[in-house]
Parts: C-alpha cells; structure tokens; sequence
C-alpha cells in the first residue's frame, strides 16, 4: 500500500511548530547510534565528523537538528550545513523506499539546501539503510 498524500492540518502544525526541538532531535540521534550499533546505518562517521544536518517537516513546521563527531550522532543547534525539507508523507516514502530521494528532488518535494556535497553524502546514506533490519521496519510493513 502505498502512502497517501496527506498533509498536517494547520492546528496540528501550529500546535507541533510550539513544541521543544530539543527532545526529538535527541531521540533521532539516539535511533541513528542504535542503527549504527546494530550495523544498520553504514554511516562514515569520520566524513560527518563536526557537520549539522538539520531535518525540515513542512507541514508540520518542525526542524530536527543533529551533528556528529567521529562515533555519533548528538542533538544540537545553531546554522545547520545542509538542510533536508519535506512534507512529512514525503519522509515516509522515503523510508519505506516507495520514492527514491532523487526522485523527490527532482519532483521539487525534497529540498536540498547548503553543502551540495555533504547532502549527497546523506542521500546515498538514506539509500544505503537496511531498514529491514530496524525496529522500525514492522510499522513499514504493507
């Protein structure tokens, strides 16, 4: 089954844009150092080393923020190098490889924004996720 084409309701995005960042920026960073730990995420950490990737939901008005050193991931703050921006649907199709990041891109679902090197270093590490192999692979299921 495929994923619709949903987007937030302005009171939900409202009501989610108020929230604190901090607690689900650190929860996406504890998920990534599990899917590194598990050999899920094959991740250069060494290339991401120092770098802020900030995780834009448009339609709910939320930035996710993480960084990492040379062992993992961290929520953090501050000017983010590259920035990834999708709907939330958009995300999801992602994740359950329904659409390819190129594809978002090219379809201007997906943006793109700062280092143009950095960002094709975390599409193909998007690409490269055994996903199967994740807790999350059961709520993925068709």
């Amino acid at each position: 089954m495929r994923t619709p084409d949903l987007t937030l309701p302005p009171m939900a995005a409202s009501l989610l844009s108020r929230l604190p960042v901090l607690p689900p920026s650190w929860l996406l960073a504890q998920t990534l150092n599990l899917l590194l730990k598990r050999g899920a995420l094959p991740a250069d950490m060494e290339t991401l080393a120092g770098k802020r990737i900030a995780i834009h939901f448009r339609d709910a008005g939320v930035t996710l923020q993480i960084t990492a050193d040379a062992v993992k991931f961290a929520s953090s703050a501050g000017a983010a190098d590259l920035t990834l921006s999708a709907q939330c649907c958009d995300f999801v199709r992602m994740l359950r490889r329904e659409e390819d990041p190129d594809t978002l891109f090219f379809q201007r679902k997906l943006s793109i924004e700062g280092d143009t090197e950095l960002g094709l270093i975390v599409k193909n590490l998007l690409d490269s996720v055994d996903w199967s192999q994740t807790p999350l692979a059961s709520m993925m299921a068709v």
